[in-house]
């Protein structure tokens, strides 16, 4: 959207030709922003709450750089995923205002502060310290989203005890992660366990059987704990963002 066409619209709800409803509606379907090997959507935060993210594995370091300069110019916060270091070092040559976790190959921008949604901060939870990698990449998405959260880590079922101490703050969250590798149990146990929205994360991590993660895919999906919601194989992201929508529509953001 151009100058004059955001004139145009205010113009006209000024005038009483349009509501403030109608302009947000017109708002949240504008056309994106072509930059030729990328078509940037700068108002999908209106729609979903959450800018645009960046997904840096199979993108050229020039194409992630051109996308992220596009996004930062509506001072949103910019998130890149799946970026490797490589790519990272190029992207902060660019931009030095980006900040890198490399255990989560994630990148952060931070346009202008994020306001906090939620009281209660979404419990990150996994397994074993193998599958961290996975819950920061859940942690750092949280963060952009401007979601408070928690970590608890290396609880699985191979010393089922050290999760009990937790359970306080698991049954208070307003969503609780839990990302688990080899059989993915501990989705099961924790679902049990606490009556709230429970979104399971099963990784790679594993033995030969654990197939790559498909094991604790299936496990998870076949739970006996009743509404435990599944991502895909190492998806922290999506598990942060099916826990912004969870906020968002709860009232505890």
């Amino acid at each position: 959207m151009d100058a004059a066409r955001i004139r145009e619209l205010l113009e006209a709800v000024r005038a009483g030709g349009a509501s403030v409803d109608d302009a947000i509606a017109e708002l949240k379907t504008l056309p994106a922003q072509e930059l030729g090997f990328a078509s940037v959507d700068h108002h999908r935060s209106l729609r979903q709450g959450m800018p645009e993210v960046i997904f840096g594995e199979g993108k050229t370091t020039q194409q992630i750089i051109g996308i992220a300069g596009a996004l930062a110019q509506s001072q949103q916060n910019v998130l890149v995923t799946r970026l490797s270091a490589d790519k990272a070092g190029a992207l902060l040559e660019a931009d030095a205002s980006f900040r890198y976790n490399e255990l989560a190959r994630v990148a952060v921008k931070e346009g202008e502060p994020q306001r906090q949604r939620n009281a209660t901060p979404v419990m990150v939870v996994t397994a074993g310290t193998s599958d961290i990698p996975v819950a920061e990449e859940a942690a750092e998405t949280l963060a952009a989203c401007g979601l408070a959260y928690e970590r608890v880590f290396d609880v699985g079922v191979a010393g089922i005890h050290r999760l009990t101490r937790h359970l306080e703050k698991l049954s208070a969250a307003p969503v609780v992660i839990v990302v688990a590798g080899m059989e993915g149990a501990l989705a099961s146990v924790v679902g049990g366990m606490i009556g709230g929205p429970v979104i399971a994360v099963p990784t790679s991590v594993g033995y030969g059987a654990s197939l790559s993660g498909f094991t604790a895919l299936f496990g998870m999906l076949s739970s006996c704990a009743s509404g435990v919601t599944v991502v895909n194989i190492d998806n922290g992201f999506g598990a942060a963002m099916a826990a912004l929508r969870v906020v968002e529509r709860s009232g505890d953001g």
